[in-house]
């Protein structure tokens, strides 16, 4: 039997801020939900500055969508510092078993917390696929989604369409 591949947009995704995060998302907008919880800037600050976490500053470009990352954009205006992404360090020595944060687990942590921003993102600005599988009469047989990624839907929904076409010979 003969498949195709059909990659599309997730119409209903599940926020990744509904997952097992390790970091918290705050944000001082009341326009736009921009995060985990809604704060004062006054509130951000004193997180910034408890020792006992690690943060870094999450930053919002919206014109016609909204895209967030930890580094910023050129644009001064439709940008600019929306929040902060932080984790207390705590809560590193619990989920990671260890009595010391050492600066290679320090880096891994700063990492999570930048891909935790940027797949937020990804579903803030709707960039969320899935795939479906085609046979040759056009009724979808197999379908995924909730993938953050193009190339991802894609490369899962080649390894399905392997997986009906070996189920077929075996």
């Amino acid at each position: 039997m003969q498949y195709s591949l059909e990659i599309v947009n997730d119409d209903d995704p599940i926020s990744p801020r509904e997952w097992d995060n390790l970091g918290t998302i705050l944000y001082s907008s009341s326009r736009y939900v921009l995060g985990d919880k809604q704060v004062s800037f006054q509130e951000m600050r004193e997180i910034e500055k408890d020792k006992n976490n690690i943060t870094l500053p999450v930053y919002a470009y919206i014109h016609s969508g909204i895209v967030l990352n930890t580094t910023g954009f050129s644009c001064p205006w439709d940008s600019g510092q929306s929040g902060i992404i932080y984790v207390n360090k705590e809560k590193i020595r619990n989920e990671f078993k260890v009595k010391r944060i050492s600066p290679a687990l320090k880096e891994k942590v700063i990492n999570i917390l930048r891909s935790e921003v940027n797949i937020y993102s990804k579903y803030a600005s709707g960039e969320v696929y899935g795939y479906r599988i085609l046979d040759e009469n056009k009724d979808v047989v197999d379908s995924c989604y909730g993938f953050f990624s193009y190339k991802e839907a894609e490369e899962q929904g080649n390894e399905s369409i392997n997986f009906l076409s070996a189920k077929e010979v075996a």
